[in-house]
C-alpha cells in the first residue's frame, strides 16, 4: 500500500541544519499494524507527518495506492487526507464543546455525507470503541481514555486506507493505554491498516512490526508475530 523510499526531512537551524530523517527507504503493505518505535528525538513523530501528508519531505518518495504523492499539489493532499486517511494524536484534539457524537459527525458532514448517512456512521463508529452509551458526552464528561475513543472513533468513521496515530497512549494510565492498543489490535484484526509511533516497547511488540529509529535512520526492522 505505502512505499517510501529515499525519506529525508531537514530542518533548517541557523547555521546547523538538522537531519530528522536520513534516506529512510521502506514498505508497508496493505493490513499491515506497524509501530515506529525510538528515543526522543530520534525522528518517530516526523516520519509519521511526512507519512501522513502533515508535512513536506525534503527529499524522497512516499506512494500510496501506486499515486506518488510528490506530485499532488495541496488541494490534492488535502483530499487524500479526508477521504483516506485517519488521525489521532496523543492529544485527542476534540473539540471541547461539542459532544462525542458531535466531534465525529462535524468531519462526516464535511466530507458530503447527507445528515442520516453521517449520523449512521457516527453511531457505527461510537459503538465500535465501546461509547455507545457516553456519545451525547462532552469531553469534560469524559475520562482520557474516553476522550481518546473518541478521537479514534472520528478517526474510523470514513473507514481510513491508513490510520495514523502519534503516541496515542502518552496521556494514559496502564489499564488505560492496554485497553487503547486492545482496540487498534481488534481494528487491525478487522483489516485495517495502522501506523503507531510509540516509545512505548511493551506496545511496539504488541503490532505485526517494528521499525527502530535512530536519529533519523532505521537500525533495525523487526517482524513481532506472524501476520
Amino acid at each position: 500500500m505505502i512505499q517510501i523510499k529515499n525519506l529525508a526531512k531537514i530542518f533548517e537551524n541557523g547555521d546547523s541544519p538538522i537531519r530528522a530523517l536520513d534516506d529512510v527507504s521502506f514498505t508497508i503493505p496493505d493490513g499491515q499494524f506497524l509501530t515506529v518505535s525510538g528515543k526522543s528525538g530520534s525522528g518517530k513523530s516526523t516520519l509519521l507527518y511526512q507519512l501522513g501528508l502533515l508535512d513536506t519531505p525534503t527529499d524522497g518518495q512516499i506512494i500510496i495506492d501506486d499515486i506518488n504523492t510528490e506530485s499532488l499539489d495541496e488541494n490534492q493532499k488535502s483530499s487524500m487526507r479526508l477521504k483516506n486517511l485517519g488521525y489521532i494524536f496523543q492529544d485527542y484534539a476534540i473539540l471541547p464543546s461539542l459532544t462525542a457524537f458531535e466531534n465525529v459527525m462535524v468531519p462526516l458532514l464535511m466530507l458530503g455525507l447527507d445528515d442520516k448517512q453521517a449520523e449512521n456512521k457516527t453511531i457505527e463508529a461510537l459503538t465500535k470503541v465501546g461509547l455507545e452509551d457516553r456519545m451525547h458526552n462532552l469531553p469534560s464528561q469524559l475520562s482520557g481514555g474516553q476522550q481518546q475513543r473518541v478521537s479514534i472513533a472520528r478517526a474510523i468513521s470514513h473507514n481510513p486506507k491508513v490510520l495514523f496515530a502519534d503516541e496515542p497512549t502518552a496521556n494514559l494510565d496502564t489499564e488505560t493505554s492496554k485497553n487503547i492498543i486492545d482496540l487498534f489490535l481488534k481494528l487491525n484484526h478487522e483489516g485495517q491498516t495502522i501506523i503507531m509511533v510509540t516509545h512505548e516497547v511493551e506496545y511496539a511488540h504488541m503490532s505485526d512490526r517494528t521499525i527502530f529509529l535512530v536519529d533519523g535512520k532505521i537500525v533495525s526492522d523487526i517482524t513481532n508475530k506472524i501476520a
